[in-house]
């Protein structure tokens, strides 16, 4: 699925939170990834369909350095990761044997990946850091992947911090996390979440002039006609 770059720029004013709420809005609420949260502090929003990776638990049998030359590697996954994606990698939530290092980060920003995402965690963090491959995890340890984790693939279905993620996917990640919006459902948040920012705006705008919350937020029936009117 290709991402046009008007859609890109009309999620990137879209905050995950309201995200949140439009997809919670039509019955969806799974689809904010526990344990991704921004390795470096004032990262921008970022947008882009799902790249996936999956680990299972490590099998001593195939989780061994030999493993990194395998065709089934992330040295190999990371070839075909296609320019503008976000790669989201379902590391089973795994804190204790980094899934990335520095030298996959940098290689990653040469194929031109806007983002790696995951609930598993990072390694060789400073070099990471360095390399400007923005990064939401759920933090960093020294240990290998093959210190826990057996790599098995990419291109497929995946779990990320307690979400389904599919191929192709749309992911939006910014200060509050990562969410995912279903193919099905983007057009859908690019028209009510817009609405929504405008409308979240003009509620805050009306708190700082001294207004209660009570028939503000939510809005009763009066609030709604002068929101409406605001906007003529």
């Amino acid at each position: 699925m290709s991402l046009s770059p008007e859609a890109r720029k009309t999620l990137a004013g879209i905050t995950t939170a309201t995200i949140t709420t439009v997809l919670l809005k039509k019955g969806l609420r799974n689809v904010w990834m526990r344990g991704a949260r921004p390795l470096r502090p004032g990262l921008p929003r970022l947008v882009g369909p799902a790249f996936t990776l999956r680990f299972v638990p490590a099998r001593e049998d195939l989780a061994t350095p030999e493993s990194w030359s395998s065709p089934i590697s992330t040295r190999t996954a990371i070839e075909a990761m296609p320019e503008g994606c976000i790669t989201v990698v379902d590391a089973m939530g795994i804190t204790d044997a980094g899934i990335f290092g520095d030298i996959l980060c940098a290689r990653m920003v040469k194929r031109g990946v806007t983002a790696l995402v995951t609930d598993g965690v990072v390694r060789d963090v400073e070099g990471v850091l360095g390399t400007n491959l923005p990064v939401w995890c759920d933090g960093y340890a020294a240990p290998p992947s093959v210190a826990g984790l057996t790599f098995v693939g990419w291109g497929e279905p995946i779990g990320c911090g307690g979400v389904a993620v599919f191929p192709n996917d749309i992911v939006v990640a910014d200060q509050d996390g990562c969410v995912l919006i279903p193919q099905a459902m983007l057009d859908h948040v690019l028209n009510e979440g817009v609405e929504q920012e405008r409308m979240e705006a003009w509620i805050v705008n009306e708190v700082n002039n001294g207004a209660v919350l009570p028939g503000l937020y939510p809005m009763n029936a009066e609030t709604k006609a002068r929101y409406a009117a605001s906007k003529k």
